[in-house]
């Protein structure tokens, strides 16, 4: 049976999801045809906008979320200081912004740019689900092709890959110092990153690579889900995850992080 009041019982649903809801499942869960749901999106977003609220409706990864207002995050970054969701370290940062802006890429492209091995990186980001494995790409080898999943746009508040923010976009946000989803550190390491791919490729004066993709065929496992296994084309054995990072890769990540993904302590101030 539909609600009484669809407007209220549409922000109850979004108030109570840590995660962006579909169109779908906000009218399969409310009962009533998507084009209403879609209307009453519209009308609580125009709401909160009207009056300025602590929290804005935003369309991220293909579905909706109540998010704090950008005027609001100093506020709420201040109480939630060392309480934050997970954190990527400076390699897992690297490698993803590498993949989010190179797309679909294969792994030896990602360890050509950064100059160190990625497998235990690219382990842990696709354990995490902010990389998925795209396939395989049809040039010689048949090399796993990777690229970023709908939690990669949640974790950084995106509608979808073409609001990735220019280089030049980034380092503004930089020497502003006012971020509104990212920490300082993940901020200037994505700019950094960002603007080398720009930069590398304008001195090449050659397109960006696009590889034809290949779909994994049905019950194919990645070796990124396989520790220890290889991909075709590998001189050798991934480095699994979990195992000892190259001294190259120690050296990038903070040294009280762990190699890739850290959860700061709560009892931090």
């Amino acid at each position: 049976m539909p609600p009484s009041n669809l407007l209220a019982a549409t922000e109850a649903l979004l108030f109570a999801s840590d995660q962006p809801l579909s169109l779908t499942l906000l009218s399969e869960s409310l009962e009533v045809p998507a084009e209403a749901v879609a209307d009453a999106l519209n009308e609580l977003g125009a709401a909160y906008a009207r009056r300025s609220a602590g929290v804005e409706l935003r369309e991220i990864g293909g579905g909706y979320m109540l998010v704090t207002a950008a005027e609001q995050s100093e506020w709420v970054g201040r109480m939630l200081r060392g309480k934050r969701r997970m954190r990527l370290s400076r390699p897992a940062l690297e490698t993803l912004a590498i993949i989010a802006y190179k797309q679909p890429v294969t792994r030896a492209e990602v360890e050509a740019i950064r100059g160190v091995d990625a497998s235990a990186v690219l382990a842990t980001l696709l354990e995490r689900n902010l990389v998925t494995i795209r396939g395989r790409s049809k040039v010689v080898g048949r090399p796993l092709l990777y690229g970023t999943t709908p939690d990669f746009l949640d974790y950084f508040g995106l509608k979808d890959l073409s609001e990735l923010p220019r280089p030049e976009e980034l380092r503004a946000l930089v020497a502003a110092r006012e971020p509104e989803q990212l920490d300082m550190m993940e901020l200037e390491v994505v700019s950094r990153v960002a603007s080398d791919l720009a930069a590398s490729e304008a001195a090449s004066g050659a397109a960006p690579s696009r590889h034809e993709i290949e779909p994994l065929e049905p019950g194919e496992r990645g070796p990124a889900e396989e520790p220890g296994g290889e991909e075709p084309g590998d001189d050798g054995p991934r480095q699994a995850a979990g195992t000892e990072p190259r001294d190259e890769e120690r050296e990038a990540a903070p040294a009280e992080d762990p190699e890739v993904i850290s959860e700061p302590d709560p009892a931090a101030s």
